[in-house]
């Protein structure tokens, strides 16, 4: 397993006191907008479908294809651009499976910008929130034609978010030290802002 630096992307909801008023800007924002347009659409598209169309095989390729579309472009451009990770799977010759994250060096001039980072992190995270709702959404009203729809949707958000956050934190990092580590920093950092108010 391939893995190089990952400290100069900054996760959602980190500080990143080193970027200054410059960097705070949207340098990508053609890459921004399709970052989170594929996937609000699949989600819109899923939404709405019942009341615009009674067709449920074109609202079915429709939802297929933009989240298809949405899969590519943060695997492959917004992932890369935003924040400067990409994650792939290899197979070698002896037919074994190999996953690869990798991450931009830190002296690297073309860093994240803070803004970018936020609109990464934000659509990559919510957007399988919803995708889990919509799943049992569909179990609990019996709307088993949405079935396959739903869990797809969740899949491929699913691999994407996982892939990242893999990239992000390292591939042998354990997923909940680190959930448990970010809650305590948040949390240290509340009671710190509570206890400097007079």
């Amino acid at each position: 397993m391939l893995r190089q630096d990952s400290q100069d992307a900054p996760l959602f909801g980190e500080e990143d006191g080193n970027m200054g008023a410059r960097k705070s800007n949207i340098r990508h924002p053609l890459v921004s907008f399709f970052h989170l347009f594929f996937r609000t659409s699949a989600i819109l598209v899923y939404l709405l479908c019942d009341i615009f169309s009674s067709r449920f095989i074109a609202c079915m390729v429709t939802i297929i294809l933009l989240l298809s579309c949405d899969f590519w472009t943060v695997k492959n451009v917004s992932g890369r651009l935003l924040v400067g990770l990409r994650w792939w799977n290899q197979v070698d010759t002896d037919g074994k499976s190999h996953w690869v994250f990798e991450s931009r060096k830190t002296h690297s001039p073309n860093t994240a910008s803070s803004a970018e980072s936020r609109i990464f992190w934000l659509g990559l995270i919510v957007c399988p929130v919803f995708w889990i709702m919509f799943v049992f959404s569909t179990i609990f009203s019996f709307k088993m034609k949405w079935l396959a729809v739903v869990l797809m949707g969740l899949v491929l958000q699913w691999a994407n978010l996982y892939g990242y956050v893999r990239c992000k934190f390292g591939g042998q990092t354990n997923l909940r030290n680190m959930a448990q580590n970010y809650l305590g920093t948040q949390i240290f950092k509340q009671a710190m802002k509570k206890t400097e108010e007079p």
